[in-house]
Protein backbone atom coordinates (compact mmCIF):
# COMPACT_ATOMS: atom_id res chain seq x y z
CA UNK A 1 0.00 0.00 0.00
CA UNK A 2 1.74 3.54 -1.41
CA UNK A 3 0.46 7.05 0.18
CA UNK A 4 -0.69 9.29 -2.72
CA UNK A 5 2.34 11.20 -4.31
CA UNK A 6 5.07 9.35 -2.09
CA UNK A 7 7.67 7.61 -4.45
CA UNK A 8 8.19 3.91 -3.75
CA UNK A 9 11.73 4.74 -2.73
CA UNK A 10 10.53 7.51 -0.15
CA UNK A 11 7.45 4.87 0.91
CA UNK A 12 10.70 2.48 1.41
CA UNK A 13 12.59 5.20 3.37
CA UNK A 14 9.93 6.11 5.37
CA UNK A 15 9.22 2.33 6.35
CA UNK A 16 12.68 2.00 7.21
CA UNK A 17 12.96 4.93 9.45
CA UNK A 18 9.78 3.88 11.18
CA UNK A 19 11.88 0.80 12.76
CA UNK A 20 14.54 3.37 13.67
CA UNK A 21 15.00 4.83 17.71
CA UNK A 22 13.07 7.72 18.04
CA UNK A 23 16.48 9.97 18.23
CA UNK A 24 17.34 8.76 14.94
CA UNK A 25 13.64 9.38 13.00
CA UNK A 26 13.69 13.13 14.93
CA UNK A 27 17.13 13.43 12.88
CA UNK A 28 15.70 11.89 9.61
CA UNK A 29 12.43 14.52 10.24
CA UNK A 30 14.96 17.62 10.41
CA UNK A 31 16.89 17.02 7.24
CA UNK A 32 13.46 16.01 5.52
CA UNK A 33 11.91 19.07 6.32
CA UNK A 34 14.91 21.08 6.00
CA UNK A 35 15.02 20.00 1.94
CA UNK A 36 11.31 20.39 1.57
CA UNK A 37 10.32 23.40 2.92
CA UNK A 38 11.83 27.30 3.92
CA UNK A 39 12.19 26.17 7.26
CA UNK A 40 15.21 26.53 9.01
CA UNK A 41 17.40 23.92 11.10
CA UNK A 42 16.51 23.14 14.43
CA UNK A 43 19.73 22.14 16.56
CA UNK A 44 18.91 19.97 19.13
CA UNK A 45 21.07 20.36 22.00
CA UNK A 46 23.25 17.09 23.86
CA UNK A 47 22.42 16.32 26.87
CA UNK A 48 26.33 17.47 28.12
CA UNK A 49 25.73 20.50 26.14
CA UNK A 50 22.60 21.78 28.27
CA UNK A 51 24.75 20.55 31.23
CA UNK A 52 27.27 23.23 30.10
CA UNK A 53 25.07 25.55 29.30
CA UNK A 54 23.05 25.34 32.96
CA UNK A 55 26.76 25.45 34.24
CA UNK A 56 27.11 29.09 32.55
CA UNK A 57 23.38 30.29 33.18
CA UNK A 58 23.88 29.66 36.94
CA UNK A 59 28.05 31.19 37.14
CA UNK A 60 26.19 34.23 35.08
CA UNK A 61 23.25 34.55 37.58
CA UNK A 62 26.12 34.61 40.43
CA UNK A 63 28.22 37.72 38.50
CA UNK A 64 31.35 35.07 37.59
CA UNK A 65 32.31 35.81 34.68
CA UNK A 66 35.80 34.83 32.59
CA UNK A 67 38.90 37.24 33.81
CA UNK A 68 40.58 39.11 30.91
CA UNK A 69 43.80 37.22 31.20
CA UNK A 70 41.30 34.02 31.48
CA UNK A 71 39.68 34.90 28.26
CA UNK A 72 43.55 35.81 26.68
CA UNK A 73 44.31 32.57 27.72
CA UNK A 74 41.61 30.84 25.34
CA UNK A 75 42.35 33.11 22.60
CA UNK A 76 46.15 32.22 22.39
CA UNK A 77 45.17 28.38 22.76
CA UNK A 78 43.06 28.79 19.46
CA UNK A 79 45.32 31.06 17.74
CA UNK A 80 43.42 33.99 17.76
Amino acid sequence: MHNIGMTDLLDRAVTAARNLPPEAQDEIARVVLMMATDEEPVYVLTAEEKASLAKSREQSQRGEYATDEQVRAVWTKHGL
